[in-house]
């Protein structure tokens, strides 16, 4: 855990925000933030007493009351790719600092453990609380709709207000960095290779991983004859194409360190507006970084119910962008149209 602590002096940045966004109308509040080298809660902190609101209290309790707000759509995003789900809050868990939504439209996984600030925000005629880390980077967010509960969104509001609006924030001046990834030979590829071989569930992916401490690009390099090929970075566009000619039902994972969202079902409208290729439905909006795409890697993992493939992009430092999968069910083996049209590139 980083505990070096940052505070801004309000009215300076307040002031700067002010004229930025003036002279920048239609830049959108992240890249404002690090144009501005400051953060978005930061830059949010200092519009409170105008339509925003800092909100406190234990987060969990925050999340279990989403449903209350009805159907809204849902944000997570990393620097390279942006996935908007509308839907409704529906099964929401907590196990430790773990949290799962598991409804239908809206399905996320939770890692609350670095979730520090909340606001909810009125833009115009657009309302949204919005979730962001110590470091003042956010994680997730949940926007109001027409077919929202409006007054909720102010009984939220009430019932979570912090009772001092102050601007200043603690934020960790330091951001979280990636572990750096362990010499290939001090890796005991062969035990590698053969747990892989044995895997019986996608999910045991994660721990294999934890086992041999070893990234994911790292691993994939790493995988056994067959389990994983590098193909072009224009496959991404290739598969999501591929989707939408043959109606395939696929999964869309998309997720920073404290959150990840996932869409399972059938995408329709694809339009490149360069650098963003994305996916345009009513209810399911995904933009992709093309330009930021470094790598893409066709996965074979095996499961009891047969091998399981997907596409997964990484940027140029080995993060994750998206992983995309067939919809399948536990206890199903996998759509062989999936599997042949990843083959196939």
């Amino acid at each position: 855990m980083v505990t070096n602590m940052n505070t801004k002096t309000p009215n300076t940045l307040r002031e700067r925000w002010d004229q930025f966004k003036l002279e920048h109308p239609s830049l959108r509040i992240r890249e404002a933030a690090l144009q501005l080298q400051t953060t978005e809660a930061e830059l949010l902190a200092t519009q409170m007493g105008s339509n925003t609101w800092r909100l406190e209290g234990d987060i969990k309790e925050m999340l279990a009351q989403l449903p209350s707000l009805g159907y809204v759509m849902a944000l997570t995003r990393n620097n390279e790719a942006v996935l908007e789900r509308k839907g409704i809050y529906e099964q929401i868990s907590f196990s430790g600092n773990n949290g799962l939504v598991l409804g239908p439209d809206i399905d996320l996984r939770m890692f609350l453990n670095t979730w520090k600030f909340v606001f909810a925000v009125k833009e115009g005629a657009r309302q949204s609380i919005q979730f962001f880390d110590e470091t003042g980077t956010a994680v997730h967010k949940v926007f109001l709709t027409e077919r929202s509960n409006e007054s909720y969104f102010y009984q939220f509001i009430d019932r979570f207000k912090a009772p001092i609006q102050t601007e200043l924030l603690e934020i960790c001046s330091e951001k979280i960095q990636p572990t750096p990834e362990r010499p290939d030979k001090e890796i005991d590829v062969p035990a590698f290779q053969k747990e892989w071989r044995a895997l019986q569930d996608t999910h045991d992916f994660f721990g294999l991983l934890k086992r041999f401490q070893l990234s994911r690009t790292q691993a994939l390099r790493l995988a056994p004859d067959g389990f994983a090929r590098l193909v072009p970075a224009t496959s991404l566009r290739t598969v999501l194409q591929g989707a939408v000619a043959q109606q395939l039902e696929i999964m869309i994972f998309v997720g920073n360190h404290a959150c990840i969202q996932i869409h399972t079902g059938s995408i329709y409208q694809l339009k490149e507006t360069a650098p963003w290729y994305n996916i345009l439905d009513p209810e399911l909006n995904l933009h992709l970084r093309e330009d930021a795409l470094h790598q893409c890697w066709i996965v074979c993992k095996p499961t009891r119910d047969g091998l399981v493939h997907s596409l997964e992009a990484y940027n140029k430092a080995g993060e994750n962008i998206a992983l995309i999968f067939g919809k399948r069910k536990p206890g199903k083996p996998e759509l062989e149209t999936w599997s042949t049209l990843l083959n196939g590139i």
